[in-house]
């Protein structure tokens, strides 16, 4: 693909060789989101970051890639407190804010419509999720992280068990990466969900389309015996109609240490795009696993950065120059940010 300029709006723009690309650009700029170096690349440039669905992660994630580039950013939060609140279309929201800014990320609700924005500017739009559609960078992240955790070379997700859990109908976050594995070859897809939340049959048959094999089962102690990976979801209380129908599904499915240690094979590595749902009788990762090393739920939160560094650079056609203003970073900063 050709990044400059580009709207960000599904992993379906993506081929391996770009994934190479942006990993690439990624890696090198893994020494500013680890607070090393400063770099001062975009310096002057705006980005306008709206967000009409809650976010802490990808918000404050977006927010904190473009600072480190320079960049400086205005958020927006919830319908409430915008324009849409008095009627305003998409097209005129996008429009009017692409005068303040060289770049727009954007969540909503609606599948399709960040695009609609997109179509209403020349100015580079990055999908920050819509809806039950795509959130294609927390793929992108998603991924950097599996090829991280074995062995920092693309060539060896070829071959790996991935078994992806909970809320499969609905989540954004399982389509958009089921979609960027199916890029590799001879994967094992797991797909463990209750039937009502089972991954839409369009992406099933992608994948089998690929050549992939794919089982689907409720089970989740049969389902995860023999993955490499297991990328757990939340049962997303937003996307049901009444509490009746989410308190069905709600719990269903836990992984704790005990759990682990019955059930996954050695070296299973523990992935979920967050927010995990903490409360009682859910819990789809028990706070017991905190500080196990096969836990990468947060070295995947912190490679969000590097990655959407790497985009904006590269969409920005800055990517040649980010070394140029580089310094090191002068004020305090640990060498560990985990308290394990």
């Amino acid at each position: 693909m050709e990044f400059r300029g580009s709207d960000i709006l599904s992993v379906d723009q993506f081929q391996k060789e770009d994934l190479r690309v942006l990993f690439d650009m990624a890696a090198q700029m893994e020494v500013y989101a680890t607070r090393q170096k400063v770099t001062r690349v975009l310096e002057g440039a705006v980005l306008a970051n709206l967000f009409f669905e809650p976010s802490t992660r990808s918000r404050v994630s977006f927010g904190a890639a473009f600072n480190r580039l320079g960049g400086e950013v205005r958020d927006t939060t919830g319908f409430t407190f915008s324009s849409m609140a008095k009627g305003e279309s998409i097209h005129d929201t996008s429009r009017v804010i692409s005068g303040y800014s060289d770049m727009m990320v954007v969540r909503h609700p609606e599948e399709g419509a960040v695009k609609q924005f997109a179509d209403a500017t020349n100015i580079p739009v990055i999908n920050g999720g819509d809806g039950p559609g795509e959130h294609p960078t927390q793929a992108l992240l998603d991924l950097y992280t599996v090829m991280k955790e074995h062995g920092n070379n693309l060539e060896n997700i070829d071959g790996l068990s991935i078994a992806m859990i909970g809320d499969l109908k609905y989540g954004r976050t399982v389509h958009s990466l089921a979609k960027l594995l199916s890029l590799f070859d001879d994967l094992f897809f797991t797909f463990i969900s209750p039937k009502q939340l089972r991954m839409p049959r369009e992406i099933v048959e992608r994948i089998r389309g690929r050549k992939h094999r794919i089982r689907e089962t409720e089970n989740l102690e049969e389902g995860v015996k023999d993955a490499d990976i297991v990328y757990m979801t939340r049962i997303q209380e937003e996307r049901f109609k009444t509490k009746k129908e989410f308190a069905r599904h709600r719990g269903r499915y836990s992984v704790d240490r005990q759990f682990y240690e019955n059930h996954c094979k050695d070296g299973t590595i523990l992935m979920h795009p967050l927010p995990i749902d903490n409360r009682p009788g859910a819990q789809e990762f028990n706070d017991a696993l905190h500080g196990h090393p096969k836990l990468a739920v947060y070295r995947q939160t912190d490679n969000g950065i590097p990655i959407r560094m790497a985009l904006f650079a590269l969409v920005l056609d800055v990517a040649d120059k980010v070394h140029d203003t580089a310094k090191d970073a002068l004020w305090y900063h640990p060498e560990r940010i985990d308290s394990d």
